[in-house]
């Protein structure tokens, strides 16, 4: 039986291209056959596995350029039967797709917001008067093109051949070494790996509440390797905090950590140990 893999396509996005790769690694490493499954939002892909219509979603947590993925971060926060098991990082190539003859001709940039923010200063220096338009995938926007010549869609250099559309421009990413974190999830228990995700809110907004949860890791000489906050969508000024540290839970220092910061803090989530893949091509 395959493994059902979910992920935010359609055909020819980023997400598609760690989808194939990670599945990939498990026919050569674990010799498990999966089938991909495309849904149109990381939303949507991450409530199937939760709903246990697939096994599990791979989703992009965080891009060098733009930070972190915000709406995965919130489904894991108020999900409760969902959980990382595995981290791949991969490559991430936006070039720009379009039947207009010359950059001169375009009027409008279709693409994902991710894949216009890593390409921002770019767009602002060879299309600075054009229209962006934000699209839920960096394919979705190619379907536009044929009947527009004066639109272009920021999209992988892939995309191009698959879906028969002139790649302009090959290459326009702000940065040399682009590349996209991304999260294997599925509702079974996590506790094998070398990092371990969590978050955490707090009953009130004290002072020195953060410091002293943060202070329960510097004594153990547990090195947090992120730290963030997102709006707790209750009551402005007031956050959610989202840690990544290495180690595993089972570590005894770690278990102590755990206990001890579930006892300052309101709400406590363990998103799940993890192991890190080398980058995949």
């Amino acid at each position: 039986m395959a493994l059902s893999l979910a992920y935010l396509g359609p055909t020819g996005t980023n997400s598609e291209t760690a989808a194939l790769a990670y599945a990939e690694w498990l026919k050569r490493d674990r010799h498990l056959q999966c089938t991909l499954c495309s849904y149109p939002s990381i939303a949507l892909a991450l409530q199937s596995v939760a709903k246990g219509k697939i096994d599990c979603a791979v989703v992009p947590i965080e891009n060098s350029i733009e930070g972190s993925v915000t709406v995965v971060l919130d489904i894991l926060w108020r999900t409760d039967n969902l959980q990382v098991h595995q981290e791949l990082t991969i490559p991430i190539f936006h070039g720009l797709l379009s039947y207009a003859a010359s950059l001169e001709q375009i009027k409008t940039v279709y693409s994902h917001p991710q894949g216009l923010a890593q390409c921002q200063k770019w767009l602002e220096n060879f299309l600075p008067q054009v229209q962006l338009i934000p699209t839920k995938s960096t394919t979705e926007g190619i379907e536009f093109l044929e009947k527009d010549h004066t639109a272009a869609a920021v999209s992988a250099p892939r995309a191009a051949e698959l879906y028969q559309v002139p790649l302009l421009k090959p290459d326009i990413k702000d940065r040399p070494d682009n590349c996209t974190r991304f999260w294997i999830v599925s509702r079974d228990c996590s506790d094998l790996g070398t990092h371990l995700s969590l978050c955490f809110s707090f009953a009130q907004n004290a002072p020195g509440a953060l410091m002293k949860a943060l202070e329960i890791f510097a004594r153990r000489d547990i090195n947090l390797s992120k730290i963030e906050s997102r709006p707790s969508k209750r009551s402005l000024g007031e956050y959610i905090f989202f840690i990544d540290l290495e180690g595993n839970s089972e570590d005894l220092k770690i278990k102590e950590a755990l206990t001890e910061l579930s006892q300052c803090t309101e709400v406590l989530k363990i998103f799940g140990n993890y192991s890190k893949l080398p980058i995949l091509q």
